[in-house]
């Protein structure tokens, strides 16, 4: 299992949401959790989970 970076889910790692960023793969429960980290991913590893993105 992973933690979702933006919303702080646990998540299976065979997920089809994960993404590639420095060297290190993220899961993430849904599409709108992974496009939020695309967008700001420095914001989400610095600051952690914020809770589901509205």
């Amino acid at each position: 299992m992973a933690k979702d970076p933006v919303c702080g889910m646990e998540v299976d790692e065979n997920t089809n949401f994960k993404y590639y960023y420095k060297g290190k793969v993220y899961y993430f429960c849904c599409k709108h959790c992974l496009e939020e980290f695309k967008r700001d991913a420095e914001k989400y590893l610095k600051e952690g989970p914020k809770g589901m993105p509205v």
